[in-house]
């Protein structure tokens, strides 16, 4: 058996796709349906049932994908103790929020690139469930999610902790420094928040559903120091993690409401897919955010 058949193959199963298997490998598309069929010609049976252009792994096929994983992880990690006196190197790509990827490459990257130069990074930004989407599809190596508190069978959970997170308003407001506010003090107020069905967002709008409330935004906006910034200037209010006010809390800009009838359950979380293969570099990553960008 052929490791490049199985590597086909996986790739395959994750993009549900020939062509798109081919453009990843750099391969033709025969040259991928030729491998398929080697393949299942030397075990005896069918991997993907082909309808209408959809490829759908069968039942065989989906007992195939774990072994596939273990064999290319073995090989791949036989690989790399072959390496093990090189330098650190590779290629990562993580799926934040915006708000975590504007606070990481701000605080971390350029300390991480000077210890580690020769691992590069990709960032993307997306909403918790297109990132999960990118973990099934091995399009993204690990994700940080800030949402309610994830859990499946088919990820694994490197490092978690629960978020801070206030209401938010200009340091002028006529809300600041008033105790005990409920939300229905200034549920009217202008408000600005991330875009609708996103990540915290969601929670909260869940939240304001069992009070029977609904907020409309007179923005939505994905970038929090652009909402942090209208903030400071305006009688705008949001709702933001403490991670992405502290600076401008601690200047004297905003201040936190004191709102004493709304509390919400966020978690941060660093999460990669458990058939995931990792690689030196990508450990290093891993154990560098856990160290770095985890309060805990």
């Amino acid at each position: 058996m052929e490791l490049r058949n199985l590597i086909t193959f996986i790739n395959v199963a994750e993009l549900g796709s020939f062509t798109k298997a081919a453009e990843q490998l750099g391969y033709s598309q025969s040259t991928i349906s030729f491998q398929i069929k080697q393949l299942e010609d030397e075990l005896g049976c069918l991997l993907f049932e082909r309808i209408n252009h959809t490829v759908t792994l069968t039942q065989r096929g989906r007992e195939l994908i774990s072994y596939a994983h273990q064999v290319r992880a073995l090989t791949d990690e036989f690989k790399e103790s072959l390496e093990e006196e090189k330098d650190c190197s590779g290629h990562i790509h993580i799926v934040t929020p915006d708000s975590v990827c504007d606070d990481m490459i701000k605080r971390s990257y350029i300390d991480f690139h000077k210890k580690y130069p020769d691992i590069s990074i990709k960032f993307t930004t997306a909403d918790t469930s297109v990132m999960f989407d990118m973990l099934d599809h091995n399009e993204a190596d690990v994700i940080i999610t800030l949402d309610s508190h994830s859990y499946h069978k088919d990820y694994i959970i490197a490092k978690e902790e629960p978020l801070s997170m206030h209401f938010v308003a200009n340091a002028n407001s006529k809300f600041a420094g008033a105790p005990n506010l409920s939300i229905n003090d200034f549920a009217n107020e202008p408000f600005i928040l991330t875009e609708y069905g996103q990540g915290y967002r969601k929670v909260f709008d869940n939240e304001l559903a069992k009070k029977s409330l609904e907020i409309t935004p007179i923005l939505e906006i994905g970038r929090t120091d652009m909402i942090t910034s209208l903030i400071s200037q305006t009688n705008m209010i949001s709702f933001l993690p403490d991670f992405v006010t502290k600076d401008m809390i601690e200047s004297g800009h905003l201040c936190y409401l004191d709102v004493c009838d709304m509390s919400i359950d966020i978690w941060k979380q660093l999460i990669y897919h458990k058939n995931k293969w990792l690689s030196k570099a990508l450990k290093t990553f891993i154990e560098y955010i856990k160290e770095n960008e985890f309060s805990s």
